[in-house]
This record gives structure tokens, sequence and C-alpha cells, in this order.
């Protein structure tokens, strides 16, 4: 498995060593010792997730507060989605920063999210499984959120506007100038 760092410091992209042969293919998709060799991070995930949307659907940018607050690791196990994580560190050289990739079911990457950042993703194809592990459990009252065209983040989702579908709940999330 190859590690990569991106820009935004303690978010990694994970590229797995994918062996094939007429049988199909095998890949590992994560190995806690070598996570944590490369990037110095000790995981320990609690909560595995799933989604099943179809194109256009964006689910974002969510975030859990304070105590509740969430390091995941995404991947899509059919289709492909343009994934987002923005950082709302307080004390980060890249506040307000996004980093964005595809990931999808022919690459088989993964995003490493840390804590402290909001997240979010768009279906490029027909259909998309989305696939997580979070670090820290699921807390209603912790939820919180960051309207995914907000002008200041200035996100290119990689897809018509009027293609995108979100929820009502979505729909009504705050801008980041207003997250106190």
């Amino acid at each position: 498995m190859q590690i990569e760092k991106t820009f935004i410091e303690g978010c990694f992209v994970l590229k797995p060593r994918i062996f094939k042969d007429e049988r199909g293919s095998f890949f590992e998709s994560f190995n806690a010792n070598t996570f944590k060799e490369i990037t110095g991070l000790q995981t320990d995930f609690v909560q595995d997730n799933q989604s099943i949307s179809s194109k256009g659907i964006l689910r974002g940018l969510h975030f859990q507060k304070g105590e509740y607050a969430q390091a995941k690791l995404v991947r899509v196990t059919k289709g492909s989605v343009l994934d987002v994580a923005v950082d709302l560190r307080q004390d980060s050289p890249t506040l307000g920063k996004h980093f964005a990739i595809e990931l999808n079911d022919q690459n088989n990457y993964q995003l490493f999210v840390p804590r402290g950042f909001a997240h979010g993703f768009v279906v490029l194809s027909d259909e998309a499984i989305f696939n997580y592990k979070c670090d820290n459990y699921y807390n209603k009252e912790a939820e919180s959120g960051i309207i995914y065209n907000d002008p200041e983040l200035s996100i290119d989702w990689k897809i018509k506007t009027s293609e995108i579908k979100v929820s009502e709940k979505d729909s009504e999330l705050r801008f980041y100038k207003d997250l106190a």
C-alpha cells in the first residue's frame, strides 16, 4: 500500500497495490501497522458506515463537534464520487482550504480525513456505494455542517449545479463564515 500526504496536514490518500490474475483481483484496503508507520497516526476505528446514492446526490459537508469529532477513512466500492475534505482546525495553516479527489471502484483509492474537518461527496456515476470507517461514534446532538455551495470555499464539484441533489437538511446548512 502506498500512502501519500496531501497539501493539508493530516489528510492522506491511500493507494492499494492491486493484484490481478485470471481469477479477478485482490488488494489490502487497510493495514493499521503500515498506516501508523507511514503517517505516525494510531487509529482505532469503531464504526463502519455505508451509503448507496444515485448520480448527482451530494452528501455534506458534515462534521461532528467537540468530543464527538470523527476521523474517517472513506472509499467507494461501486461507482465514482468526488470526495471533499475541508480543514476546520483553528490552528491549521490550511484553515478553510479543501482537498478534493475522485474515489472510484477502478482506482480503489481511499482518503483519510482527520478529526477537525468537514466532509462531503457527490456521486459522479449512475450509482455509488460509499463506505467509511470512523474513529468515534456518531452523536446526533454534535452534528453540524457547511452548505456545499459556500462561495467562500469555492468547491468545484465536477458536476453541473443543475444535476446536484441535496437533502432538505443539507440545503439548510450554514455558511463557513457563520461557524462559531
